[in-house]
């Protein structure tokens, strides 16, 4: 037996009571914190956000009173511009598009109008401008363009509103063209300008783009004659521009060492239109 005297046990602690008044007014001082710093930074938010946009019409009303350069203000011009000079250096003349497989092909899709309202000229030609040394425009027939090496590739036509479609050309590479008929011409300085034979549609190109292994005098689409809407009986695809630049229905080609007007580069669009 031990000579120690049992512990009686203690009774459990009683829980200390909750001071419910001192717990609300606790609560009640936290909304209210909450509520003053809402309330500071709806108004930093609001005061924020009234000089923001005040600054923002303030430029856009000072960007458009700018001097135009090319039918835009020159600010936006020079954006452009730069952007022009980042997809030359990225899209060289070895960066091809993609092609497709012939199961990829599509219906091709009419779109734009300017520079087809006539009907085509049975007797049509092609006039060819600026080579050097030359007494009077040069005069192709469709003939002596088929006369040059064909060409096919499937790839893809990309709208600048947003849409694409892949299609089949056929055709005569441009390089090829120049080699043949306008020797001494591929100044890779230069430009070249397009346009229908109405003159209501014209785009003009760096020489580096005219001559890209891809860029064809193109006269069937999806194994078939070119269709008037289309650009019968010869059109440009260049398939590393936008579908702006793919000029329906040629009846001009000018070579020069200045760059030559461009349809929607006149109505604010890039001049280059890459991508």
């Amino acid at each position: 037996m031990s000579d120690m005297e049992p512990v009686p046990p203690q009774a459990p602690e009683e829980p200390a009571a909750v001071d419910e008044a001192a717990a609300a007014k606790a609560a009640a001082d936290n909304d209210a914190a909450v509520d003053r710093e809402m309330a500071r930074k709806t108004r930093r938010s609001f005061l924020v956000g009234g000089i923001a946009a005040l600054a923002g019409t303030g430029a856009w009303a000072w960007l458009r009173s700018r001097r135009l350069d090319d039918g835009v203000p020159w600010p936006l011009r020079i954006g452009l511009r730069v952007n022009e000079q980042f997809w030359r250096d990225w899209t060289g003349r070895y960066r091809l598009a993609r092609t497709f497989a012939p199961s990829d092909v599509e219906s091709p899709r009419p779109n734009g109008s300017a520079g087809l309202d006539d009907d085509v000229d049975p007797d049509w030609k092609l006039a060819v401008d600026g080579i050097a040394d030359a007494e009077e425009p040069l005069s192709l027939t469709l003939a002596e363009i088929k006369a040059l090496p064909k060409i096919e590739i499937i790839t893809e036509l990309k709208c600048i509103e947003g849409w694409s479609t892949v299609v089949k050309w056929g055709g005569a590479r441009f390089q090829d063209f120049v080699a043949k008929y306008a020797p001494g011409q591929a100044n890779p300085n230069g430009y070249v300008a397009l346009e229908t034979p109405d003159r209501g549609y014209y785009v003009g190109l760096d020489m580096a783009s005219a001559l890209h292994p891809q860029t064809l005098l193109c006269y069937e689409m999806n194994d078939q004659p070119l269709t008037d809407e289309h650009g019968a009986p010869l059109r440009l695809v260049i398939p590393v521009k936008y579908g702006i630049k793919n000029l329906k229905r040629i009846g001009r080609i000018a070579f020069s060492n200045s760059r030559p007007p461009d349809y929607w580069a006149e109505r604010g669009y890039d001049y280059y239109a890459g991508f």
